[in-house]
């Protein structure tokens, strides 16, 4: 656990002096992420807004009080998770990030990753989703709305395999209420793409077990 916290901070302060794209410019607080780094559910939105940006901290506005009743519902609470986006510094007029700050800003997207090593990461909103299924999976993203309601399974070109639940950003069902349904039952997956995962794992413990 100590190894991982070293990690962390090493990643963070590469976020706090990076400069690979515009953004550092506008930002007054980079937002690398927050949660436990041992989760077993990874949080990928896309950008930091105006109250991510003053405190630091990843989906504190009201996307993310929305974020907490949807984890609520599923009896989850914020710190068994780990929560990140896509660009860790906040776009200006809180636009959406360009494909190329996404790409200057996946070298601290894999680390953390690859440090936390979930079984499960939820993609929120489309930009998350393409970096998921095309950046790191190399399959063709064809937008939340046709792809959400499903887990998929998918081998990350960092080196291991993870079940991914995609849907909307917290955000869409804030401007679109109707969407919150929507948000609720693709929540509920996760408990379903996780007792999957648990279950695997205790076959395969099993099998090792057998094979002694």
């Amino acid at each position: 656990m100590q190894d991982k916290k070293n990690i962390w901070l090493r990643i963070v302060e590469r976020i706090r002096t990076c400069d690979l794209c515009p953004l550092h410019k506008y930002r007054r607080n980079p937002v690398p992420g927050e949660g436990s780094f041992n989760a077993e559910i990874l949080f990928l939105g896309e950008a930091p807004g105006r109250r991510e940006d003053e405190m630091g901290r990843p989906f504190v506005g009201a996307a993310g009080q929305l974020l907490n009743k949807l984890l609520e519902n599923i009896n989850m609470k914020r710190a068994e998770v780990f929560i990140t986006n896509v660009v860790k510094c906040r776009p200006p007029n809180n636009r959406d990030p360009k494909d190329e700050e996404i790409k200057a800003c996946s070298i601290h997207t894999d680390s953390i990753i690859s440090l936390v090593k979930p079984k499960v990461i939820v993609t929120l909103g489309n930009h998350a989703g393409k970096y998921i299924f095309e950046f790191l999976g190399g399959k063709k993203w064809l937008g939340v709305s046709k792809v959400r309601g499903k887990v998929y399974e998918i081998n990350l070109r960092l080196g291991f395999k993870v079940k991914v639940i995609p849907t909307y950003h917290p955000a869409a069902a804030l401007y679109n209420p109707q969407l919150r349904e929507t948000l609720e039952n693709d929540f509920r997956l996760i408990v379903k793409a996780l007792n999957e995962v648990r279950s695997e794992s205790r076959r395969l413990t099993l099998l090792d077990f057998i094979k002694q």
